[in-house]
């Protein structure tokens, strides 16, 4: 088995994941300053949400978790993958091709279903025209993300990670040329969303065929291997459904009150950057290792793998959650805070920024216990803890809401990620040794765990410091560089001196891999 260098291939999906998600963030400070919370913002949320919804009930979330699994032991045990991957893109693409004619036909219904707050006022309508023009990027991406999971699966991590970096690019572009041509700002957002699509594909697919896989549109053929992988896919869709409901909810709730969805969204977008950079960087190299490993009876590797990768994401992660908790203002004020976004909707979406922060290690971990399951195509489990999960979600989310306001489904999401988190952890306690973090990840938690705190202190300290300069125009972005540069000094010196982490494990890591 030629083994995937877990560290250096998360190094490789995390530059490529920063740099997404970096131009995420300059495109909501972007979308921020051009339109602004207010109703044409919340139709814009709202439309994109539902092929974004659908994107991760279909394809990033349940059919890679039950793709890339069935294709990585095809490609271990050499037998004929490309006609295994033929035969679920044509499969997939008759799926969503499907539900983007049934999209088109019932938008209407779609978004009275997803933001049914917005009915009887202009936010209603402008929904459905935005969702007619987004819905159709699901079939574009969700084929991309098919040849994402075979290069995934071959090794090849590169492509796949820098994709979404055109989505960011061309709205950005769309957006910042639309005076140029003397286009409506919100027009060019809308119709940048498919085009982004298309060349996502392009780039995957010519990827995929540059290391050898060619597959070409056929009719879809069910076979045995089709039907193993329906059945795998199932539960990953439903567990994947229940997620997106978690955010359906939340948008439910926050529909009701004013520029409440564009101030969840804009904080949702400012912690989505450690979760995708740290998180989903892991998760997305440690499923296929894993996989390949089980396949070779490498409980051993498998178990270091995990727990490395646990260790990992924590040793990233629970700072980045503190910085969110402690000073979210200063973050918040300093990015969005310019034309049609004032000072109140910049108190608004630090609060949520704390409480996403909060969550921000569960979400994390989520990603990494996930693939202990997907792994061994067990994807029932994952849904029936993602049922409980919705639950919680809800119940905090509407019951919440008389008492907290439009700031109840953030609340809700932070509670029922650590409920998700409690129940992956304790039904992967069946799986043995391979499931459970070893000696060493014990050992640092702890410190990682004070090390970050120590940071805590000393950012809060330095915000108290520099609120002049925060506040000040042309000076608050040095002040924010100067805090976030105080903030991972204190945590790498501290770090170092508890033994958090060590120069040796880097080279190591470097050098072979899981270390």
């Amino acid at each position: 088995m030629k083994p995937i260098r877990l560290f250096v291939s998360v190094l490789t999906v995390s530059f490529w994941t920063l740099m997404s998600r970096v131009l995420g963030l300059a495109r909501e400070i972007v979308i921020l300053a051009v339109i602004g919370p207010g109703p044409v913002m919340d139709a814009f949320v709202a439309a994109f949400r539902l092929p974004n919804m659908f994107r991760r009930f279909f394809a990033e979330g349940a059919f890679n978790a039950a793709f890339v699994p069935l294709y990585s032991k095809k490609v271990e045990g050499d037998e004929d993958h490309q006609k295994f991957a033929r035969d679920a893109m044509n499969g997939l693409a008759v799926v969503v091709l499907s539900l983007t004619a049934l999209a088109m036909v019932f938008m209407p219904a779609f978004v009275w279903a997803v933001a049914e707050g917005f009915a009887g006022d202009a936010r209603f309508e402008l929904t459905v025209y935005y969702g007619r023009i987004a819905f159709p990027y699901i079939l574009f991406i969700s084929l991309a993300a098919l040849f994402s999971g075979i290069l995934n699966a071959s090794g090849h991590f590169a492509a796949a990670a820098a994709a979404p970096v055109l989505l960011n690019v061309l709205i950005i572009l769309a957006l910042l040329g639309a005076p140029l041509i003397g286009a409506d700002a919100i027009s060019a957002l809308i119709w940048a969303i498919p085009v982004a699509g298309i060349a996502q594909l392009a780039l995957v697919w010519i990827a995929a065929e540059r290391i050898g896989v060619r597959l070409r549109p056929g009719l879809p053929r069910l076979t045995p291997d089709m039907t193993r992988l329906i059945s795998v896919a199932v539960p990953a869709a439903l567990a994947g459904g229940v997620m997106q409901i978690n955010l359906l909810v939340g948008q439910q709730v926050a529909s009701n009150f004013d520029k409440a969805v564009g101030w969840l969204y804009a904080a949702d977008r400012l912690y989505q950057l450690p979760l995708g950079v740290v998180g989903i960087a892991i998760g997305i190299v440690l499923l296929p290792d894993l996989s390949r490993r089980l396949k070779a009876g490498d409980d051993g590797g498998a178990r270091t793998a995990f727990s490395r990768a646990g260790e990992m994401s924590l040793a990233l992660t629970l700072p980045a959650a503190v910085a969110l908790m402690v000073v979210p203002l200063p973050i918040v004020s300093v990015l969005f805070e310019r034309g049609a976004t004032g000072a109140d909707d910049s108190a608004a979406i630090a609060l949520a920024v704390a409480i996403y922060g909060l969550g921000l290690p569960a979400f994390v971990l989520q990603k990494i216990l996930q693939p202990l399951y997907f792994a061994r195509e067990d994807t029932r489990r994952p849904f029936r803890f993602a049922v409980w999960s919705m639950i919680v979600n809800a119940v905090a989310a509407v019951g919440l809401a008389p008492w907290l306001g439009w700031i109840a489904p953030a609340l809700a999401t932070t509670v029922a990620g650590w409920a998700m988190v409690w129940w992956l952890a304790r039904g992967a306690a069946s799986m043995g040794e391979t499931a459970r973090f070893d000696r060493r990840f014990h050992d640092r938690l702890w410190r990682i765990v004070l090390a970050s705190a120590l940071m805590g202190v000393a950012l809060y300290a330095a915000s108290v410091a520099l609120a002049q300069g925060l506040g000040t125009a042309g000076w608050r972005y040095l002040a924010l560089a100067g805090l976030i540069t105080l903030g991972a000094v204190t945590y790498g010196i501290a770090g170092l001196l508890l033994g958090a982490f060590r120069m040796s494990d880097l080279k190591s890591m470097l050098r072979r891999g899981p270390a």
